[in-house]
Order: C-alpha cells, then sequence, then structure tokens
C-alpha cells in the first residue's frame, strides 16, 4: 500500500515546493510539469487533492467572497496564473520565474495525454446545457483513450435536491480528476461547500475550459500569455464583459502592492 502524501504545503519534506505571498495572497513556485507530477502521485496513492490558483480577478476576489478566501489555505498546491503577478514578484525580488505561470490552458496537451495513456477518469462540471459535452467531444477527437464524463453548471446551488443530483453524478463517474469550471467565484464556493462529498479525486477549478474546447469561447493563442499580453487579447475579444475584470478591479490590489512593497 502506499504511504500517505503530505498536502504539498505542509511545512514538511524535502519536495515542498516554496510558497510567495504576493499582493495579499499566496502561491507556489510550481511548474505545469510540477502539477501533473502531483496530481500523477495522488492519483497512483488513491488520495484526492486541491490545486487552485491566483490572478489578479481572484486577489480582487478573496477581498470580498469569504468563501472564496476560505478555500485558499485548504489547497495543496496554489497556481500562479497570472503573467503580470509573475512579473510583480520578480519586481520584489522574489524566486518566482515564468516558468511558474501554470494554468488549465498551459497544461492541458501534457494532461490529456497523460490522463489517455493512464486510464484516469475526468468528470467536468461547468458550463451551460450542451458545451460540455461538446467540450467534451473536441477533447476526444484529439485524445481518442479520454475517459471523460460531464455536467452542465447550470443548477441551483442552493437547491438541496439539485446539489445531492449533481454529487450523485460525480459519484457515479467515480472520477480521478474534477474539474469544476463555473467561473470565480462560483466553483470556488462549490468546492468549498461539497468537497467533504466527493469521492478521492484531485480536484481543479478551471474556469471556462470547456467553453475554450468546445469553441464557445475563443482561445488566444499561448504565446501571448508567455508575452503577458494575453488579457489584451480576451479585453478585445469580449469587451463588455472583461473591461471591469481587467481595468477597473487592478486598483482594488494597491493596497496589497503596498504592503508588499513595504515588507520588501
Amino acid at each position: 500500500m502506499n504511504a500517505p502524501l503530505a498536502p504539498f504545503h505542509a511545512p514538511a519534506g524535502p519536495d515542498r515546493p516554496a510558497r510567495v505571498r504576493l499582493l495579499g495572497g499566496e502561491v507556489d513556485l510550481v511548474t505545469s510539469d510540477d502539477v501533473l507530477a502531483f496530481t500523477a502521485a495522488r492519483i497512483a496513492a488513491g488520495l484526492g487533492g486541491l490545486v487552485v490558483n491566483h490572478n489578479l480577478h481572484s486577489l480582487h476576489l478573496i477581498q470580498r467572497d469569504a468563501e472564496m478566501a476560505a478555500l485558499y489555505p485548504l489547497a495543496d498546491l496554489i497556481e500562479a496564473d497570472s503573467t503580470p503577478l509573475i512579473a510583480w514578484g520578480r519586481l520584489l525580488g522574489k524566486a518566482i520565474r515564468p516558468e511558474h505561470r501554470a494554468t488549465y490552458l498551459d497544461w492541458r496537451e501534457d494532461f490529456w495525454a497523460l490522463a489517455g495513456d493512464r486510464g484516469w477518469r475526468v468528470f467536468y462540471l461547468g458550463g451551460a446545457p450542451g458545451v460540455a459535452a461538446r467540450g467534451a467531444e473536441a477533447v476526444r477527437r484529439r485524445w481518442p483513450k479520454a475517459l471523460i464524463g460531464t455536467r452542465d453548471g447550470y443548477f441551483d446551488m442552493n437547491d438541496a435536491a439539485e446539489v445531492d443530483g449533481v454529487l450523485n453524478e460525480i459519484k457515479a463517474w467515480a472520477p480521478n480528476v474534477l474539474l469544476v469550471g463555473m467561473g470565480m467565484p462560483r466553483q470556488e464556493q462549490w468546492i468549498l461547500r461539497h468537497r467533504d462529498r466527493l469521492p478521492p479525486c484531485v480536484i481543479f477549478p478551471v474556469g471556462a475550459a470547456f467553453d475554450y474546447e468546445a469553441g464557445a469561447t475563443w482561445t488566444p493563442p499561448r504565446w501571448t500569455g508567455r508575452l503577458g499580453v494575453e488579457w489584451l487579447f480576451r479585453l478585445a475579444s469580449e469587451p463588455r464583459r472583461l473591461f471591469s475584470r481587467y481595468l477597473i478591479e487592478p486598483w482594488s490590489l494597491i493596497g496589497a502592492a503596498l504592503k508588499d512593497l513595504a515588507a520588501r
């Protein structure tokens, strides 16, 4: 039997990644390869796990949503899903580097190849009716061995019967990996409320991941993320939805930025 694995953020073990504090939140110095290695180790040991991510939007939201803020201390890994956040960390002299950017669109190619080869069962919860199923079909066309169950995210989170139905669908699929794509902060709220009722699996909040896979939302080229201009491409494609997120919300982090400078 495999020995239980300590969460990556536990203060023990030589393999614990460094965790740094930036703009009022914390991120781990992990690469996409580290995230996939963690996932594989957890699945091999029959254990669950929680991998969340921080960007400027999430750092804004944890100041305003208590449930979302409460989830991050429970995470095994916190990915840095923001080139501007990494740039800020480097400006402060932190050990964070561009290769520490990790998010679904960065590691999906390797993830689905690995999931198919190892027979991982993946469940995606989220998206409008029909979108998740189309996203799963698109993934299976590229990775025919991928085992994917889906359920749309259009249900009442305060209706106990509906929530029970969603949880029963997930349990019936018995996933090794659960991707929750209902947008921030709804996906984080749902995970926080129901993580103890889920089967042992590695959980990722992934936003509109299968909207991208289904082609329902345009995906910027990955080089835009590496150069730190992905947000400009997204803003140009969805200006009404993203104007506040990209041009207004970051100003709420001024206080946290000043604290970072003072701590430096």
